[in-house]
């Protein structure tokens, strides 16, 4: 059984770094995917191709994270999609049926692949792999807030407070006094939940956080709020540690497709900057998301202080 559960995690994982692959290729030159296939190369027919490929990113980081079987046959469910459209297209004598039919073939074998590979993950139970110390990665951001260190303090103590300036973030759930479920949304809307506890509580200078064991996303964070020079509000020092799926390579292709933790987190400050200070966030499209936090008696928002980067 061990053997059996051995082939399939090496399977899965090869298979996960497959998906990636073809998920950039289809959302970087879709006409190209389209041309090798053999359908018609039309504004439609990228926008599926490229739904396809983000389809294809955010399967292959879940097995990534963790080969289980759920995730193969998500990815077979997949296939099912490609071959009916493959199948549509040959039907409607939609462009090259050579091609048509080397496509329709090749999908086929890799969704062998893919049940080969979920069968052998759900014959044996899961098991973790062990992180090496060089899969992990560290970011550190420093924000200036032009608010009270207390405020800023309290507003993110308030740990359900957290998705409503960070984007990835769908929910917190709160389970105790120290506990916490988080719930991220990543690439291609895949979703991936984790539990958390509160190692360090200082009221108005620190708070840090880590992941339980087990967890599918290995992290662990401190936030330090420190008086700003000048009397300008709260020096914000932000430091995350986690463990990517897939490791240091996956976080590197994170990049290519503008899914930099890095740069997501810096986004994340900025907004909260906006938030504290404002009690607003500027959407995308010019308006304003009115997001008014709590505010203690007789503290008056300013509106000076830059953020330091």
């Amino acid at each position: 059984m061990a053997q059996t559960y051995a082939r399939g995690d090496g399977l899965a994982k090869g298979l996960g770094w497959f998906s990636i692959g073809l998920g950039l290729a289809e959302m970087a030159s879709p006409q190209s995917v389209a041309q090798l296939v053999g359908i018609d190369d039309g504004d439609r027919t990228r926008a599926v191709i490229r739904g396809y490929g983000a389809r294809e990113i955010a399967n292959g980081l879940a097995i990534l994270a963790q080969p289980d079987a759920k995730w193969l046959w998500t990815r077979v469910a997949g296939d099912v999609v490609d071959l009916s459209s493959l199948a549509a297209a040959l039907q409607r004598n939609d462009g090259n049926r050579g091609k048509l039919a080397f496509g329709l073939a090749s999908v086929a074998g890799v969704m062998v692949a893919d049940i080969v590979a979920a069968r052998q993950l759900g014959s044996a139970p899961a098991r973790t792999t062990p992180r090496r110390k060089d899969d992990t990665v560290r970011v550190s951001k420093t924000f200036t807030i032009n608010r009270s260190r207390e405020e800023v303090y309290q507003f993110w103590r308030q740990l359900d407070n957290l998705p409503r300036f960070m984007t990835h973030l769908e929910s917190v759930e709160i389970l105790g006094a120290a506990r916490s479920r988080w719930t991220a949304r990543g690439p291609g809307g895949f979703t991936v939940s984790w539990e958390a506890e509160m190692i360090e509580d200082s009221p108005n200078r620190s708070i840090s956080w880590r992941s339980l064991p087990g967890s599918r996303i290995e992290n662990r964070g401190t936030v330090r709020f420190e008086r700003a020079p000048g009397n300008r509000g709260t020096e914000l020092r932000v430091l995350i540690e986690y463990a990517p799926p897939g490791g240091r390579a996956a976080s590197m292709l994170l990049k290519l497709i503008g899914e930099a933790p890095e740069q997501m987190i810096q986004e994340d400050l900025r907004r909260l900057k906006q938030l504290m200070e404002t009690g607003e966030i500027p959407t995308s499209s010019g308006s304003s998301s009115i997001m008014q936090p709590a505010q203690p008696t007789g503290y008056a928002p300013t509106r000076a202080a830059g953020g330091r980067r």
